[in-house]
C-alpha cells in the first residue's frame, strides 16, 4: 500500500515536511494509476499555486508521476523570461532524500563546479574525503574534458550534469598554474561537512568578529553551530561574518537555529520569518517564527554576509529573515532568489516535494525571486582558498566592518585583484544534495 507521511514540523525551505493534514484520508495504490493520481491530489491540495491548475486534468496522458508534475508546474507564475516559476517541485528517493537531511550524505564524486563563460567549468570546492578530494582534485581547476570530449562539446550535446550522472567518467584537468592531468573517478558515498571552518578574527580595538563557513543547513550543522557559538559569546564577539558563497539553503530548522544565536538576545520574541500557504492551507498552517533566546545567542550588531548566485532557499531566508533587526551588509554577488519552499509527502518508496509556501520577514518583505542585491559587489576568486586571509570577499567584509565602507580587496603585494566572475547561476533541479549544495 501507498503510504503517506503526516506532515510535521520537521521543515526545509527547499525540501520539507510540514505540519498539518496531509492528503485528506485518500487512499492510493502503488500501481502507475495510483501514484498520477496521489501526486495530482497533494498539488492540489498543497501547491502555493493550486488555484491556478486545472480543473480537467487526464492523467492517463502522463506515462510517469515526474511527467505529470513536470505539467502541473507549468501553471505556476512566469519567471518574467517566458518560463513557469517553479523550478524546485520534484519526485525523488524517499531514502536518498533522507540520508542528505540527516547527515548530509549523497552518491556522487565530491564536488561542485560552476561555469564562468560557455566551455569554462571551474571547481568551486571539492568535499573532504570523497573521490575527488582524494584524487587530487581542487577549487579553481577548470575541467578541461569529460571522457575525452571537451566542455564546449558536451554543453552542446546532452550537457554536463548528464556525463556526471555516470560512473566511472575520467576527468582531464587544468591546475591554476596551466599544468594539466587526468584522473578516472568512481562515484561513492559523499559526507558534506556544513561547517568546513570558523575562527575568531581579532580585528583591532578590542573588536572580534566571528568568521562562519556554512555550506548546507542540515541537521549535523546544529550540534556544531552550538559549539561555534559558545566560543563566540565567551570572546564577545557581536559582529559576524556568514559565508554563505555556495549555500543553496536546506533546513528551514537549522536555519531557525542560526537565527537564534544571532539574533535570539537582541531581537528576543521578535518575529524572524512568516510562513505563508495558500488559501486551502493556510488557516491550519500558516505561522509565524520567533526568535528564541539561547544560552549561547551573542549580542550580535552587524552581520555580513558573502554571498554568490549559488547563495539561495535558507540561505536567503536566514539573511531576509535578518535584515529588520540588525544591520545586514551582502558583500560579493546578488543571490539566486528563492523566497519559497517545498513541502515532502512519502509515496511508494519516493517523496514529492511540492512548491507550497513562501517566506516574508517581519517587514512582510519577501519577493525577491529576482535574488537579494550586494551592498559590496565582489567577484569570487577561485585561485584562492574560501576563507583565506587574502580572500577578496573576506577582505571586503572585514574593511568595511572596519570603516562602513566598501572597500577594493587588495592581493597580496598591494595588486588590485578583482577575481573571475561569479559562477553562472544554474538553475535547481532535485535531488537535494543538487539543489541545496550543488554536489555532484
Amino acid at each position: 500500500m501507498l503510504r503517506t507521511v503526516t506532515l510535521v514540523v520537521v521543515a526545509t525551505l527547499s525540501a520539507c515536511t510540514w505540519g498539518g493534514d496531509s492528503n485528506g484520508g485518500n487512499n492510493f495504490s502503488c500501481s502507475a494509476k495510483g501514484q498520477k493520481q496521489f501526486v495530482l491530489s497533494t498539488m492540489r491540495r498543497w501547491y502555493l499555486w493550486n488555484d491556478a491548475l486545472p480543473k480537467n486534468v487526464k492523467i492517463g496522458d502522463y506515462d510517469t508521476p515526474q511527467d505529470l508534475l513536470a505539467y502541473l508546474t507549468t501553471f505556476s507564475p512566469d519567471d518574467g523570461t517566458g518560463n513557469p516559476r517553479d523550478i524546485y517541485s520534484y519526485i525523488g528517493s524517499a531514502a536518498a532524500d533522507a540520508q542528505y537531511y540527516a547527515a548530509g550524505q549523497y552518491w556522487g564524486f565530491g564536488f561542485s563546479y560552476g561555469s564562468v563563460a560557455a566551455g569554462d567549468a571551474r571547481l568551486l570546492r571539492v568535499f573532504a574525503d570523497s573521490p575527488a578530494g582524494l584524487a587530487g582534485l581542487a577549487r579553481g581547476q577548470r575541467i578541461l574534458e569529460l571522457n575525452g570530449r571537451s566542455i564546449a562539446d558536451i554543453e552542446a550535446a546532452e550537457g554536463i550534469d548528464a556525463v556526471l550522472a555516470t560512473t566511472p567518467v575520467e576527468f582531464h584537468m587544468q591546475e591554476t598554474d596551466g599544468s594539466e592531468f587526468t584522473v578516472s573517478l568512481d562515484q561513492d558515498v559523499v559526507t558534506i561537512d556544513p561547517v568546513p571552518q570558523w575562527r575568531i578574527i581579532d580585528a583591532g580595538g578590542g573588536r572580534m568578529v566571528g568568521y562562519i563557513e556554512l555550506a548546507a543547513f542540515i541537521s549535523t550543522a546544529d550540534t556544531r553551530l552550538d559549539d561555534v557559538f559558545t566560543q563566540f559569546e565567551a570572546n564577545g564577539v557581536t559582529d559576524v561574518i556568514l559565508d554563505l558563497r555556495y549555500n543553496g539553503g536546506g533546513v528551514v530548522s537549522t536555519a531557525e537555529l542560526l537565527a537564534d544565536y544571532l539574533g535570539g538576545l537582541v531581537a528576543e520574541n521578535l518575529i524572524f520569518t512568516k510562513t505563508l500557504f495558500n488559501a486551502d492551507r493556510a488557516k491550519n498552517n500558516n505561522r509565524e517564527t520567533l526568535f528564541e533566546r539561547l544560552g549561547n545567542s551573542i549580542g550580535l550588531s552587524r552581520l555580513v554576509v558573502i554571498a554568490t548566485g549559488d547563495t539561495a532557499s535558507a540561505s536567503e531566508l536566514l539573511t531576509n529573515g535578518m535584515e529588520p533587526h540588525v544591520e545586514v551588509t551582502i558583500v560579493g554577488d546578488r543571490t539566486f532568489g528563492k523566497p519559497v519552499g517545498q513541502i515532502g509527502v512519502e509515496f511508494c518508496s519516493n517523496i514529492l516535494r511540492a512548491t507550497a509556501f513562501q517566506t516574508v520577514n517581519a517587514d512582510d518583505f519577501g519577493d525577491f525571486y529576482d535574488g537579494l542585491p550586494p551592498d559590496c559587489p565582489m567577484g569570487d576568486d577561485l585561485s584562492i582558498a574560501v576563507g583565506a586571509d587574502n580572500d577578496p570577499n573576506l577582505v571586503v567584509a572585514l574593511g568595511y566592518l572596519a570603516s562602513g565602507a566598501c572597500p577594493v580587496a587588495g592581493a597580496p603585494g598591494g595588486q588590485t585583484k578583482p577575481g573571475p566572475a561569479a559562477p553562472l547561476a544554474r538553475k535547481p533541479h532535485g535531488p537535494p544534495w543538487r539543489d541545496y549544495s550543488n554536489a555532484y
